[in-house]
C-alpha cells in the first residue's frame, strides 16, 4: 500500500511505459514548470496545448534547457479551442491524462462532457483528493464537482474513490461515510445515506472497499476518539476513503488541509475515459505534478 507521495512517484518511476499528459491552456508558469518536475522525475511526457508563443516563452525564461524538449500543440488564446483540442488528443491516443492550465475549472469540464467529442461514460464524475498525514495517504471526496449528491450519486463517488485507492495499492480500502455525528438521525439525510450505503456494502452490492457510516470525522481517523464513543466498527478510526456529504464540506476540508494544515496535497477527476486534474490555477508546480502522479496512477482504472 502506497503510504506517501514520494512512494507513489517512486513506483511511477519504474514504470516502462511512460503516460501523456496533455496540458489545457498551457501558457502559464506553474502547469509548464509541472511539466518539467515530471520530466526531471522521468514519470511522463507532456503535451503542452494552447498560446504557443506565450508557452515558448515561459520555457526561454524559466527553463531555457526545455525549449524544444515538449510537443506544442498551438490554439492561439482561445481557450475553449485549447480544451477542446485536449480532449481530442485523449481520443487521438496522443494522451491519457488531462491536466487544467490557464483555463478554469468549468470550460475545461464542458469540453470534457461534451455530448458528441468529449470523454463522458454515462458515471457520475468526482473529484478525489489525496492528502498525506500520520504516514498515510488518505484519501476524501467530493470537494469539486458533485454539489449535493442524492444517494445514488453518493454510491457512485463512492466508487471513484475505491478505483483510485486501487491504484495506489490499497485493494480493500476503509470507506467513512462523514456526517456531524455518528448515528442515525431521520433529520440530517446525509445520516440515512450513509446507513444504507453501508448496508449496501455488507450485502454485496458494492464491493472491493469496507464501509462505516454515519462516521464524525474524528471517529473516522482515531482510534483512540472512537474508543471513547464506544464504537465498534472495522473503518472507525481507520478510515483510507473519507466520503464528504457535500461540495461545501469537501471543499472547504480539501483548502483547509492547503492552507492552514499546509499538507501536500493532489486530485483527480474520476468517471471519464481518462483522469481530469483540475488543480487551482493557485497552486503550485509541486501540487500540479503530484495531481500528474495520481492521474497515471489512476489512468489504467479509468
Amino acid at each position: 500500500m502506497i503510504k506517501n507521495f514520494d512512494q507513489l512517484l517512486e513506483k511511477l518511476r519504474h514504470n516502462q511505459t511512460k503516460k501523456t499528459v496533455v496540458i489545457a491552456a498551457a501558457q502559464t508558469g506553474s502547469a509548464i514548470e509541472a511539466a518539467v518536475m515530471a520530466k526531471k522525475e522521468e514519470l511522463a511526457n507532456s503535451l503542452l496545448v494552447g498560446d504557443k508563443v506565450e508557452i515558448e516563452k515561459i520555457l526561454s525564461e524559466k527553463f531555457p534547457e526545455y525549449v524544444g524538449v515538449f510537443e506544442i500543440e498551438d490554439t492561439g488564446s482561445d481557450m475553449v479551442k485549447a480544451c477542446s483540442k485536449a480532449v481530442e488528443t485523449i481520443h487521438q491516443n496522443r494522451a491519457q491524462i488531462i491536466l487544467k492550465g490557464k483555463a478554469d475549472t468549468a470550460m475545461l469540464l464542458k469540453a470534457v462532457l461534451d455530448k458528441e467529442k468529449g470523454l463522458g461514460t454515462g458515471e457520475v464524475i468526482s473529484d478525489v483528493l489525496a492528502y498525506e498525514m500520520d504516514d498515510k495517504l488518505y484519501l476524501m471526496t467530493d470537494g469539486g464537482i458533485v454539489l449535493y449528491p442524492d444517494l445514488k450519486e453518493k454510491i457512485s463517488i463512492v466508487k471513484n474513490a475505491v478505483k483510485v485507492a486501487h491504484s495506489l495499492d490499497n485493494p480493500n480500502p476503509k470507506v467513512a461515510m462523514l456526517s456531524a455525528v455518528e448515528v442515525v438521525n431521520p433529520k440530517m439525510q446525509c445520516t440515512m445515506d450513509a446507513a444504507i450505503i453501508a448496508k449496501m456494502n455488507q450485502r454485496k452490492q458494492i464491493t472491493g472497499c469496507v464501509i462505516d457510516g454515519p462516521l464524525a470525522l474524528d471517529n473516522a481517523i482515531n482510534l483512540n476518539a472512537a474508543k471513547i464513543k464506544g464504537i465498534e466498527s472495522p473503518v472507525a478510526g481507520q478510515a483510507d476513503i473519507l466520503v464528504a456529504p457535500n461540495i461545501e464540506a469537501g471543499n472547504i476540508f480539501g483548502k483547509s488541509l492547503t492552507y492552514c494544515s499546509k499538507v501536500r496535497i493532489a486530485h483527480v477527476v474520476m468517471g471519464t475515459k481518462a483522469p481530469i486534474l483540475i488543480a487551482s490555477r493557485a497552486d503550485d508546480a509541486e501540487t500540479k505534478m503530484l495531481c500528474m502522479a495520481m492521474g497515471i496512477a489512476a489512468a489504467d482504472y479509468s
